[in-house]
């Protein structure tokens, strides 16, 4: 199991929904990109507060629209 995918669990159990729409999640999306972080703060990228778990729809929504993806930074601050 991929680090970031176990953090998430750990954290809020197994069967998580999405955080943006309610339906079932199948994906744990890092908020802000693996890429910007580097071969030296891998632990950072994998932190709970940088990851959401969002449907199939809003994964995708999320790559495609920065707008959106700010909008799941708010959402992870709440929790």
């Amino acid at each position: 199991m991929q680090p970031h995918i176990r953090n998430y669990i750990n954290e809020f159990g197994a069967d998580p929904m999405c955080e943006s729409c309610g339906a079932v999640a199948v994906d744990i999306h890092h908020i802000v990109p693996r890429s910007k972080f580097g071969s030296r703060r891998k632990d950072e990228q994998d932190a709970v507060s940088n990851l959401v778990a969002l449907c199939r729809m809003c994964h995708d929504k999320a790559h495609a629209n920065r707008e959106f993806n700010n909008g799941l930074k708010i959402i992870a601050s709440k929790r």
